[in-house]
């Protein structure tokens, strides 16, 4: 099946956001002609959006009565209408209902709060209010989609996986570009960039820590990867050689930051830190750099297989807070919220220790001031987690 851009003002080929292209029937006769838009059951499944909505949403622009059957996945619009003029007219549908007006990502869910629609936005934490001068709205209105669960965004990313015929794999592979951009579109700039051969130099290629591997540079790397004694390589009074370990696993990683998971893994059952929760933050500060927001799509089976508990989340965000605050602060401060965002979708670290990890700052991985730069700047997303998990315990109770 064709698949187009959400945004089709979009030019970018290897932008993530993807839909099948409209597909229209006309069907009968004088008046009785009707125009069936054959696929927009999986049309709407990629914008997360219920098929009611374009469906109306073209009756009101086409001055056309509209039929939707949901049981049989039938979406009839009244007339003979040009697919062409039909996918222009749900470019306005998208622009008006599903576009985040702040980032302009089609990251969005719907909520109906005091009969007005609100736009919550997924990437950027941006709630607007929809456009309620149009017909549409009051249909939305009395017609609220389904309470949104944290199986949303799964559903979003399979229904774009669906359009690309090609799977989970292949849209972690398009999200590999997320890590630069402006407000308007951080992912197709940045996969822009890399399709025009654009290489963005790294502050790991400036300093040369790749190709330094003298022993000097090492331990000077392993110093800064080390705050007080509170760091990951710090003694672990409980396991005999603790220190050792987590310091050889630490240099393993930095000299072979290619390695693919399945050596990391091994590796790490190696030197028996595998199931250790202070490996996360070794593991983070070894397989990222500056490009951490491309990376983590990457390596998401890999955190999978580390972070398996609370202690193990928690060292998580300390080798997040260490990679942002010591490694790579100019590069990665202002995105630490996109950052978190990536390993949020990823389903590895509970709201609450989100939470719980913003509310005051810590000198355990870094400097306190440090802690407190990151976590302010992390602000944006842990309101737009607090309002969501609050919004969720509302729905609960109710």
């Amino acid at each position: 099946m064709a698949t187009v851009n959400v945004r089709r003002d979009v030019q970018d080929s290897f932008y993530r956001y993807k839909m099948p292209k409209l597909q229209a029937k006309v069907e009968g006769k004088g008046n009785g002609i009707k125009t069936v838009i054959m696929n927009m059951a999986e049309i709407a499944r990629a914008l997360s959006r219920p098929p009611s909505y374009p469906t109306k949403y073209f009756g009101c622009e086409l001055g056309a009565q509209v039929k939707c059957d949901d049981k049989n996945e039938r979406y009839i619009v009244n007339g003979d209408h040009d697919p062409i003029k039909l996918q222009n007219t749900l470019d306005g549908f998208i622009n008006k209902y599903v576009l985040c007006q702040s980032c302009k990502n089609p990251e969005t869910d719907i909520i109906i709060k005091n009969d007005e629609i609100v736009m919550d936005c997924k990437a950027c934490g941006a709630r607007n209010n929809g456009d309620m001068r149009h017909k549409l709205s009051t249909f939305i209105v009395k017609n609220p989609p389904a309470v949104a669960s944290k199986n949303v965004r799964k559903q979003r990313k399979a229904a774009t996986a669906q359009a690309n015929n090609t799977g989970e794999d292949a849209d972690n592979a398009n999200e590999e570009g997320d890590g630069n951009g402006s407000d308007d579109d951080i992912i197709s700039q940045r996969l822009s960039k890399q399709a025009a051969g654009l290489n963005m130099e790294s502050k790991l290629a400036l300093e040369d820590w790749s190709e330094d591997t003298s022993d000097a540079a090492v331990a000077q790397r392993m110093k800064e990867l080390s705050v007080k004694g509170h760091g990951a390589f710090a003694e672990d009074e409980d396991e005999e050689g603790g220190e050792n370990k987590y310091e050889a696993f630490g240099v393993w990683l930095l000299e072979n930051k290619e390695n693919s998971n399945e050596a990391i893994i091994e590796k790490a059952e190696e030197l028996g830190v595998l199931d250790k929760y202070k490996a996360c933050q070794v593991l983070v500060q070894g397989i990222f750099d500056e490009n951490i927001i491309a990376q983590i799509p990457k390596r998401a089976k890999l955190l999978r297989k580390f972070v398996t508990d609370e202690k193990h989340q928690k060292a998580t965000l300390g080798g997040i807070e260490r990679l942002v605050g010591v490694d790579y602060k100019d590069a990665l401060l202002k995105k630490i919220p996109t950052i978190l965002m990536k390993v949020y979708d990823l389903d590895i670290i509970e709201d609450d220790v989100f939470i719980k990890w913003g509310e005051k700052p810590s000198k355990r991985y870094v400097e306190r001031d440090i802690s407190k730069e990151i976590k302010k700047a992390a602000a944006p997303f842990l309101e737009w987690l607090q309002n969501a998990s609050e919004e969720e315990s509302d729905e609960e109770s109710d």
